[in-house]
């Protein structure tokens, strides 16, 4: 498990792939600044008959910095705020959070 948490670490640091954001829990207790990856891929959905085309945008972050990001958690990414919405899934190893956001 350590060549798999070595890689990310060397992931989170390239600085043409990761960006650091401000993590912000619910309550406004903490905010950290932590390195994420984003990802902003469109996504279709069926909605009966008709298949709908939508823009999302996602964030990697590491356990290791954010051990418990939650729904209505804030994120500032280059100045824009974001607010996690639904439950943020872990990978296999446990290493990585993904999160869904939308415009705060």
């Amino acid at each position: 498990m350590d060549a798999f948490k070595e890689a990310l670490d060397i992931l989170f640091a390239d600085l043409d792939l990761a960006r650091d954001v401000t993590h912000t829990a619910m309550d406004g207790s903490t905010a950290v600044q932590v390195r994420a990856i984003l990802r902003r891929p469109d996504e279709i959905t069926g909605f009966g008959e008709a298949r709908l085309w939508s823009e999302t945008t996602r964030l990697d972050l590491r356990v290791s910095e954010v051990a418990a990001p939650r729904p209505g958690d804030g994120i500032e990414l280059d100045g824009e705020a974001f607010t996690i919405q639904g439950e943020p899934v872990r990978d296999r190893e446990r290493l990585v959070w993904t999160v869904e956001l939308r415009p705060a």
